[in-house]
């Protein structure tokens, strides 16, 4: 039996402080993708013997600080792919039909009628659809656009083998290029140094003027304040995002923008899956305080040499 204690606030993301305060004389911290755990609330948890996120890759724990404490830092496989590529085209949809327009005008009383040129948005029937970054989520959202017959671009450091290109018929292109030809840019890279700002002022000047900007990856790979710029100018229709730079605060010239689609951070958010998820974090952290390796540790040095 576990002595548990939960955020009573779930509409509000602990700050350092509180996930400081937080942390202290307990055995486990399970953490979700918004917490930081930077070496200072680390510090805190004098009593941690593992630091569970529900997270793929552990970008907002310290991992450094966690090793050097010989503290476990536990993750989740790779189990969002779908839900994820569900969400981006969702998006896409959304945002380049003008769904969340829509609905507001008819919540307020407005209905232009069926044939009104009020809400005439992009169709995405064979339109150009173009990937920065083809891995697991990235081909997931090529396949669902597959059934939009839609023309696939994509753009990867590593690119796919010919037989997979083919299969889905994606076709290989340069940044540049993509950027330039695209319809809809849909965002799936990794955030690393690499990545952060890729799509920045000069990328969004690339980009056609009709298209439109969705990211469900990493907020720190748009540069928000150039993607508003971009969008105020007029010089891209508009922009989906489920992910920011500096969540939970959004960029504030974004919230008024008609043309923005924005969703907090949900694409993991379904039932079913984040179930799974939830047992995934419990078999870490109940491996680790049983004394034996975790099935997913993201810094199996801190075991050295043992085994189990």
């Amino acid at each position: 039996m576990a002595d548990v204690e939960g955020n009573p606030d779930p509409l509000r993301i602990l700050d350092r402080a509180g996930l400081a305060r937080a942390v202290g004389g307990r055995d486990a911290l399970v953490c979700l993708v918004q917490d930081t755990v930077d070496a200072e609330v680390i510090a805190a948890g004098a009593a941690l013997r593992v630091i569970a996120t529900m997270t793929i890759t552990p970008e907002q724990i310290d991992l450094a600080a966690a090793t050097a404490r010989g503290i476990p830092v536990t993750t989740i496989p790779p189990m969002v792919t779908e839900a994820t590529a569900d969400l981006a085209l969702a998006l896409l949809l959304a945002v380049a039909r003008r769904v969340v327009e829509a609905d507001g005008l008819v919540r307020a009383g407005v209905f232009p009628g069926a044939q009104s040129c009020r809400l005439e948005g992009l169709g995405v029937s064979g339109k150009t659809l173009g990937l920065l970054g083809c891995g697991r989520v990235g081909r997931a959202v090529a396949r669902r656009a597959r059934g939009f017959g839609m023309r696939l671009l994509y753009t990867d450091p590593r690119p796919l083998a010919p037989a997979e290109e083919a299969a889905l018929d994606l076709h290989p292109v340069a940044l540049p290029e993509l950027l330039g030809e695209a319809d809809f840019v849909s965002v799936h890279v990794p955030l690393g140094p690499a990545t952060r700002h890729l799509v920045g002022a000069g990328a969004l000047a690339r980009m056609r003027p009709t298209a439109y900007l969705i990211n469900t990856s990493r907020g720190p790979v748009v540069d928000e304040a150039a993607l508003a710029e971009a969008l105020a100018a007029g010089r891209l229709a508009g922009a989906a995002l489920d992910v920011f730079e500096d969540e939970p605060r959004v960029e504030p010239r974004l919230l008024g923008m008609p043309n923005v689609v924005l969703t907090p951070h949900i694409g993991s958010a379904e039932v079913e899956l984040r179930a799974r998820m939830a047992d995934v974090v419990v078999d870490n952290v109940l491996a680790v305080l049983a004394g034996r390796r975790p099935p997913n540790c993201a810094n199996p040095e801190v075991f050295g040499s043992r085994e189990g």
